[in-house]
């Protein structure tokens, strides 16, 4: 083979990567696949059963925090949110006694308000986040899954059912769950290119995002499971547990609240029937014979993304 037609071969194997995609550790995988990844190429299918209406305006935190990250414009302290913002509208509502318990900065809120104007336009949540994606000039496509109302509810143990954001920032996710349903997921309909884009791409990835609340929801939306079911094969996960715990948010928390483990296996489990194969960090390399059993390959690397050429390498092992 010469080199032209290897150099061919590679930029092919690339093409029509699809990342089913939650927040914080979606946004920062889908990092390392920009640039090796044409935009054109590059589709991120994001959760929107987290989204919510507060003080009139449609707030979408996992498409905000992919977008603002991947603009290199989010808060390093925080993950969320942007860097360098103000808090005088959290402040003058805190003190007229609105709900301030969700925090919103100043720049943010103008996100907000833009999505929600076009909303009342007349215009598609998927078009109104192209828009903004185009604004940060962003190289990839992203697509919320459903343009139909989808909402995450956690039934906790003291205080019965609540939505995400109440349990995830109200409750600092500091209640225990008995179970989690997402309302509306039966009469939803993916988003328009969402099947499309799934049946088509060379690759498809799922995010090391919490499985019961940021990946389940997805999955939930009638015909995405079953693409992705006929796709198995050719379907990577990387585990949001390492070594037992999460690196950031509850998900470790929730696999044991309802009644799996803390674990890679236990991820493993959980998506046995939509993944052929699971990336595990070296940690826990132990586990990789019983995920096997299970039917699904195991693949060993360094998963911390936290820690230098991380991300960069785990792109590349999820593309290869």
């Amino acid at each position: 083979m010469s080199a032209a037609d290897e150099t061919a071969t590679q930029s092919n194997a690339t093409d029509g990567v699809v990342v089913v995609c939650g927040g914080v550790g979606a946004a920062r995988l889908l990092r390392g696949f920009v640039g090796r990844v044409s935009a054109e190429q590059l589709t991120a299918i994001v959760n929107v059963g987290d989204d919510m209406d507060l003080h009139g305006l449609r707030i979408c935190p996992d498409i905000d925090t992919i977008t603002y990250t991947l603009a290199d414009a989010v808060s390093p302290e925080r993950g969320w949110g942007l860097d360098g913002e103000s808090w005088q509208a959290m402040a003058m509502l805190e003190k007229l006694g609105g709900v301030d318990w969700f925090s919103l900065g100043d720049r943010d809120l103008g996100t907000h308000l833009y999505r929600t104007q076009r909303l009342s336009e007349g215009a598609s949540l998927a078009a109104i986040t192209e828009e903004i994606a185009s604004r940060w000039e962003l190289p990839l496509r992203m697509l919320p899954v459903t343009e139909d109302r989808l909402r995450t509810m956690v039934t906790t143990v003291d205080e019965g059912e609540i939505s995400f954001q109440e349990y995830f920032v109200r409750r600092q996710h500091s209640v225990a769950v008995t179970s989690v349903r997402f309302d509306g997921s039966a009469s939803s309909r993916p988003a328009a290119g969402v099947l499309e884009a799934l049946r088509s791409a060379r690759r498809i990835v799922i995010a090391p995002s919490n499985p019961a609340v940021s990946i389940d929801p997805v999955l939930a939306v009638p015909g995405v499971r079953d693409v992705l079911i006929e796709r198995r094969s050719d379907v990577r996960a990387v585990s949001p547990i390492i070594g037992g715990k999460a690196l950031k948010g509850p998900a470790d928390r929730l696999l044991v609240e309802l009644g799996r483990e803390a674990s890679a296996l236990a991820v493993a489990e959980w998506y046995a029937d939509v993944v052929g194969t699971l990336v595990i960090d070296t940690v826990d390399a132990d586990a990789a014979p019983a995920i096997e059993a299970l039917g699904v390959t195991p693949l060993v690397t360094d998963t911390i993304m936290a820690q230098p050429g991380v991300t960069e390498s785990l792109a590349e092992i999820l593309l290869s």
